[in-house]
């Protein structure tokens, strides 16, 4: 072959290198950044935790489907302060909290599921506590003020025909507090979440659960009312954007996780204890069953969410941000 030859050739080899490459680029790659090679998710020192306790384990015996980066926070505002620096991609938050955060953002955040159900029980020495007209005239300790724990009270006591004003709401500025009063002082009214109810109660025989929230909720919605939604799991949506694959096995994982966190809840209190999450494998287990642990996804997760924040809507339009988040808030696969 002479020179002339050798340079068409040549000029066709590299020419159909450069389209393969090309090819391969759309084709192969789809435009897509490489998966990340840390998934870094963060949860609250509380029940809306609880339910990824077996997925931390297989995390840290590298059996877990992807590699994931946990962070335990004591407050949402922790949490929150992470997500908005892009420290967190992941995080489970109140559903208030979530909703709020979705105003703030102008929609920067997309929620993938439920987490936990209801999970607010009234602690107290004081047996006559039946219901909600129990509480008129009476002071009830509870956690911060326009929170989850105060909104859903002052519904019920609307609900049942109470003014709100003729109770006394003392806010503390976490559950640690409420109990240690309550340790202090059997026959007060503290207002507290799971495991912290539990917990509560095994440190002073005195004190017993005397009112599940989560039940009055139940009575007064009715049997075609919403339910109480404590905890949900929301992504940025930059993350989601480019990276769908990743969280569509998050999910994958965190279902697994909470399934196997009922079939195995000797298990889970152990690794519910060993998180700090709560003091001792004991109460741990014994709080389990009041934890509402749950994982609802898809329209199921949309309908149960959206209903529960109209509900928060209705009593005080703050409780949410301000407004109702919008379809893209539900991360309808």
């Amino acid at each position: 072959m002479n020179k002339t030859g050798k340079r068409i050739l040549f000029g066709k080899i590299l020419a159909l290198a450069i389209l393969t490459s090309l090819v391969l680029g759309v084709n192969g790659g789809c435009g897509r950044p490489a998966e990340p090679a840390v998934i870094r998710v963060g949860g609250l020192k509380g029940p809306t935790t609880i339910g990824l306790v077996f997925l931390q384990e297989w995390s840290v015996q590298g059996q877990a489907s992807q590699t994931y980066k946990f962070t335990m926070a004591a407050a949402a505002e922790e949490l929150l302060s992470l997500l908005v620096k892009e420290e967190l991609d992941i995080a489970l938050l109140p559903a208030n909290v979530a909703s709020v955060l979705y105003n703030k953002t102008e929609g920067g955040v997309t929620v993938i599921d439920v987490n936990t159900l209801g999970v607010l029980y009234l602690v107290s020495g004081d047996r006559e506590i039946t219901g909600p007209e129990n509480l008129r005239g009476r002071t009830v300790y509870l956690t911060g003020k326009g929170t989850t724990p105060d909104y859903v009270l002052q519904y019920l006591l609307r609900a049942n025909g109470i003014d709100p004003s003729s109770c006394v709401l003392e806010y503390r500025s976490e559950s640690a507090e409420v109990a240690a009063l309550l340790e202090q002082y059997p026959q007060a009214l503290g207002l507290l979440p799971q495991p912290f109810a539990t917990a509560a109660c095994a440190q002073n025989q005195a004190l017993n659960i005397v009112m599940d929230l989560n039940e009055q909720w139940n009575l007064v919605q009715g049997e075609e009312g919403h339910r109480m939604v404590t905890g949900v799991t929301l992504v940025r949506n930059g993350f989601l954007q480019e990276h769908p694959e990743a969280v569509e096995t998050f999910l994958q994982d965190h279902a697994a996780s909470v399934t196997a966190i009922r079939e195995d809840p000797d298990g889970g209190a152990r690794l519910v204890a060993a998180a700090g999450i709560v003091a001792g494998e004991s109460v741990a287990r014994e709080a389990l069953p009041y934890c509402n642990i749950t994982y609802l996804e898809g329209e199921e997760m949309r309908q149960a969410l959206a209903g529960y924040l109209q509900v928060l809507f209705e009593q005080d339009p703050l409780a949410v941000g301000g407004a109702l988040p919008g379809e893209d808030f539900y991360h309808i696969p």
